[in-house]
């Protein structure tokens, strides 16, 4: 079992410089002085919203600066969905806009933004050289996925990303063929009884890693799409009527996610 901590903590909204572009982020970083290891938050369809600034938070209270940029910023900014209490999660309009903004985005386009967010985590004097990590829920995870082919990743948690073996944002090669390209280690978290990502696609996102030998683990739970959503059962009780809802699945992965922060960053 990995021992969590729950440091001080500072938060504040940034804009991540990238040519004419400004991401909007939002950082969180331990109040105490030294260097440490640096997380980048890639959120799902509903952009930077209070699930994922929790998430960011938490990961800060570990001792690491985390991150979460904006991945809509030229589609839609400022874009965010929130917990529905009567759908017990997302509604289907917030659903549906997100759906939307994501069906727009470009591979290069998001790879630039990856980018920028590094730079930006580079210039902070509080940041350690050399220890940058990922982590990314649905389309999120499919970023972290993109974003563990960039030399300056060391750690990449990637939570059920979609489409990693068929599609890359607009590009002709879809993302799990670059996975040659990884150099650090990658843990990588699916629920087999998922809708939008069948067995057979984590099996070949998971056979891949295998044959370039990437330092890397597979986790499956039985669980569905979106299961780490229960790990805030506490703050948001109606999402246990989310049939997603697994309430062994989360605190497992999340687990492992400190497991390999520990280990690489």
């Amino acid at each position: 079992m990995v021992e969590t901590t729950n440091i001080e903590i500072n938060t504040c909204y940034v804009k991540v410089p990238n040519n004419d572009l400004e991401i909007d982020a939002y950082l969180a970083q331990p109040a105490q002085k030294g260097t440490f290891g640096a997380v980048i938050v890639f959120p799902e369809i509903f952009g930077i919203n209070s699930n994922i600034r929790d998430i960011t938070e938490l990961i800060a209270k570990q001792g690491y600066v985390a991150i979460a940029p904006a991945l809509y910023q030229r589609i839609a900014p400022g874009f965010e969905v929130d917990y529905s209490e009567e759908d017990a999660g997302y509604s289907p309009e917030g659903y549906q806009l997100g759906l939307q903004y994501y069906q727009q985005v470009k591979y290069q386009e998001i790879l630039s933004d990856i980018q920028a967010a590094i730079a930006y985590l580079k210039t902070l004097p509080n940041v350690k050289d050399d220890a940058i990590g990922v982590i990314g829920f649905c389309f999120g995870g499919h970023v972290a996925y993109m974003a563990a082919t960039l030399p300056d990743i060391k750690a990449t948690a990637s939570f059920y990303g979609g489409g990693i073996t068929s599609s890359s944002y607009g590009e002709e090669t879809p993302t799990v063929n670059r996975t040659s390209q990884i150099q650090g280690t990658i843990y990588a978290f699916f629920g087999t009884r998922d809708a939008l990502i069948s067995q057979e696609e984590n099996q070949q996102i998971e056979a891949e890693l295998k044959k370039y030998n990437i330092n890397h683990r597979v986790f499956r739970y039985d669980a569905g799409h979106g299961f780490f959503h229960g790990f805030f059962k506490d703050k948001y009780p109606f999402i246990t009527q989310n049939p997603s809802y697994n309430p062994a699945a989360a605190p497992d992965a999340w687990k492992h996610v400190l497991e390999l922060f520990q280990n690489h960053l």
